[in-house]
Parts: structure tokens; C-alpha cells; sequence
């Protein structure tokens, strides 16, 4: 198969290269010549593990091209797939989707022959009806159908959710566009992975509701943590409890400083808004998001109060600020609140992120960026572990304590236990839910 990629982001960028891995021949486009000079190199422009290997190795094979040529991609192409961005739109929550449609428009004219236009950036439901409307308009000759194949990647996971998916989601109304799209996933179909057919509206539908739940299950598990805080119960505990039933499952039932990225918060508000819009309010999904502000501020709270009310004038040593470990993605990550409200109550804030300091540097003005945490907590008055990348799960805790004028921890992650760390002379020690 032929495939055009319009978009280099997150999704444009491992659905291109992974597509590639399949055998098929793809060209991936952007507006932005620097940056497909880049890729051209050989250069990554995210973060997320395995990608440059991937990448390279189908680059070498000849099945893997970048361009800023639109017109030369779609041409001949048997599937062009949209994938550029769908930001939150100011003042009103909606996506925007001025790229989204100006891709189409740019789509249409560009065609040549029959080609599958397949929307995988996250729109609200009815936008594949725009996209067919808009270069209908465009170019009244074209010959194509539209299909919908929302993304479900994990950031720091994206590869294997690419190559072994839970399920593979395709809204598509014609026999020739199912076709087309059953070859473009043809090599999952052979392994047994599920390929969900359904209707447009419903596929667009799909990648909401999912992520909205998921969110519920973050929210509703902080909204516990709170609760086992005053009542003196531990939430690491009632999380397995509740974990290990089956209707239930374990998944994003870990308490800690909210959610972040670039789905939940924008998923999240794009579904609020499109019930508003429908008269259909979908409560919980305003709830969990209302959640999820206070749980951000609470956590503000928390290193306040155990550095003894104020953190005026004292060094704060901040492990981690991406929104997850194995991302450089800063994206509403609850370190943009939490850092800048410790910044401007007076503290002199030191932070160690592995890959956070390229997006971090612009997103956190007045931080001072350290290599490790050991000399990050030289001196300082507070260590804060706010990302769990697995360079912070085995610190010398000894080693921290002896290097800190005075030995406080707020664990907002619970990767250590209250008892380890007194043991190894902290005098404080702040989790969520415990």
C-alpha cells in the first residue's frame, strides 16, 4: 500500500513509521521545512523510546520518506491519513480544527485517483462529515471516501500500542473504503489483533469515551486518596483491593498530583463541550475535571504545609516534571502548576527531568535545571518527586537526607514508604493517600 501521512507530530510521526514497519511505502508530510530536514537527518524531534531505531531501519529499506510536498505524497496514494493537530480552542473548550480541515481542503486538490481520506487526529464527533463536506467543495471531481481511525498511543509506549493493540478502531461506510483499510491493517488482522468496524459517528465516539473513563478512574482514585488522608487508611492498599476485581482492573488506579498530556485534559474538555452542545451534559466528565484541578491544588497544599507552611526563601529540589516518565511531552502536566505556585511563594526551585528540559526551560521561567538529583538536594530544604521515571524509584534515600539542610520529602508519586525514608533520616514525609 501507498500511504501519505499529512502532520509529523506525536501521532502523524509513530503511525508513519509504524506503518512503514508493515511493509508498506510511506511518505510523511509537514508545512515546516526545518523540521523535515530534520527527520531527513535522521533526527527525532520527540522523545519516545525506540522511535530513531524504527525509524532508521525502514529510511534504510526505502519505504519511509519525508517531504513538504503534499501534492507529490497524495499523489497515487491508496490511503491518506490526517494527522495534525486538534488543540483545545481558546475560551470555549472545543478542538479546534482549522488544520484538520485545512489538510483536507489541501487533500482534495491534490488527488488524483481513488484514495481512503482517513481522519486519525481525536475530533469531536460529525467532523469526518466536515472533512467529506469541506473537499466535496473543494474538488467536486475527486473520487474518495473518508474513514475514522482514532489513535489509542501511549506516550512512552507508543511502538508496541502501535504494533500490538488492545484493538484497532475503523469508522468507514463503504465496502471499497473497508477494504482498503482491512489491507493498510492487514498485518495485525493476520496476528489476531481485533479490527473494530463501526459508523463514523460511533469510531469518532470510541477515542472520547475511553479516555474520558480513564480519567474518571485517575480522578475518582485521587478523590479516594483525599479521603484515606483523613481517615487514615492507605490508598496503595485500596487501590490493589479494588485492582484485583475483574470489572474493575488496575489500570490509572494510582494516586498521585492529577492527570496531564495531551489527550486527557483535551479529550476531557472536547467531550464536556460537545454534551453542552447537544443538551446532554456529561456530568461525570465535568466532575472528573473539576477533580482534577483541585487535586493539582491540594498537592500545592501538601509541600506547604510540610515545609512548615511557607516555602518562602527555602530551596526545593524537584524530581521530575513531564506529565509521565518516558515522554518529553510537558503538556498541561501537573508540574505547570504545582513548580510556578512554589516559584512564586519565594522558593528557589532546582529541577532534574531526563528528557523535561528541552519543552521545560520555555514552560518553567525562574528554575534552576540540575543533571542529577543528588545535586539537586545539596543544601536544599525540600526534595519533591513529582514524575516517576525509574531513575527516581532506587535513590540512595541516605545519601539525599545527609545532603539536605533540612531532610523533607514529599513522595506525590508513593514510590517510597513513610517507614524507608524516616529510616534513612528524613524527618519528613509527605505521600498522597497514606
Amino acid at each position: 500500500m501507498k500511504i501519505a501521512m499529512i502532520g509529523t507530530g506525536y501521532v502523524g510521526l509513530v503511525s508513519g513509521v509504524c506503518f512503514s514497519d508493515f511493509g508498506h511505502d510511506v511518505i510523511c508530510v509537514d508545512k515546516m521545512p526545518e523540521k523535515i530536514a530534520r527527520l531527513e537527518c535522521g533526527e527525532v524531534p520527540i522523545y519516545e523510546p525506540g522511535l530513531d531505531a524504527v525509524m532508521a531501519r525502514n529510511v534504510a529499506a526505502g519505504r519511509l520518506r519525508f517531504t513538504t510536498d503534499l501534492a507529490a505524497a497524495v499523489d497515487g496514494a491508496d490511503a491518506v491519513f490526517i494527522a495534525v493537530g486538534t488543540p483545545t480552542r481558546r475560551g470555549d473548550g472545543h478542538a479546534d480544527l482549522t488544520y484538520v480541515m485545512a489538510a483536507a481542503e489541501d487533500v482534495a486538490h491534490a488527488l488524483t485517483g481513488y484514495a481512503v481520506i482517513v481522519t486519525k487526529s481525536t475530533v469531536p464527533v460529525g467532523t469526518n462529515r466536515k472533512v467529506e463536506a469541506v473537499m466535496r467543495a473543494a474538488n467536486p471531481q475527486a473520487e474518495f471516501d473518508v474513514a475514522s481511525n482514532p489513535e489509542f498511543l501511549r506516550e512512552g509506549a507508543a511502538i508496541d500500542d502501535f504494533m500490538k493493540p488492545d484493538r484497532v478502531v475503523v469508522g468507514v461506510e463503504s465496502d471499497r473504503a473497508k477494504a482498503v483499510m482491512g489491507d493498510v491493517y492487514r498485518p495485525l488482522f493476520l496476528r489476531d489483533f481485533p479490527i473494530v468496524y463501526t459508523d463514523l459517528e460511533s469510531a469518532e465516539m470510541i477515542k472520547y469515551a475511553a479516555n474520558a473513563f480513564l480519567a474518571t478512574k485517575i480522578s475518582f482514585i485521587n478523590e479516594i486518596a483525599a479521603l484515606c488522608e483523613r481517615v487514615g487508611a492507605d490508598v496503595k492498599a485500596v487501590a490493589r483491593g479494588m485492582g484485583l476485581d475483574g470489572r474493575i482492573g488496575n489500570k490509572f488506579l494510582h494516586a498521585g498530583p492529577g492527570y496531564g498530556g495531551s489527550c486527557f485534559p483535551k479529550d476531557t474538555s472536547a467531550l464536556a463541550r460537545i454534551g453542552q452542545e447537544h443538551g446532554v451534559p456529561q456530568r461525570i466528565t465535568e466532575t472528573v475535571m473539576a477533580v482534577n484541578d483541585v487535586t493539582k491544588r491540594r498537592m500545592i497544599d501538601k509541600v506547604m504545609d510540610l515545609c512548615g507552611g511557607s516555602v518562602n526563601g527555602k530551596t526545593i529540589a524537584v524530581l521530575g516534571v513531564t506529565f509521565k516518565p518516558e515522554t518529553d511531552d510537558m503538556r498541561d502536566a501537573p508540574s505547570l502548576t504545582i513548580v510556578p505556585a512554589l516559584v512564586g511563594g519565594g522558593a528557589l526551585v532546582r529541577v532534574v527531568d531526563p528528557h523535561g528540559r528541552k519543552e521545560g526551560e520555555a514552560l518553567l521561567p525562574g528554575v534552576h535545571w540540575v543533571e542529577d538529583p543528588y545535586s539537586a538536594v545539596a543544601g536544599a530544604d525540600c526534595l519533591l518527586i513529582l514524575t516517576e521515571w525509574n531513575e527516581f524509584r532506587a535513590l540512595d534515600l541516605k545519601r539525599l537526607a545527609n545532603a539536605m539542610a533540612t531532610p523533607l520529602l514529599a513522595d506525590l508519586r508513593n514510590i517510597y514508604s513513610r517507614a524507608d525514608t524516616m529510616a534513612a533520616g528524613f524527618t519528613g514525609y509527605e505521600g498522597v493517600g497514606r
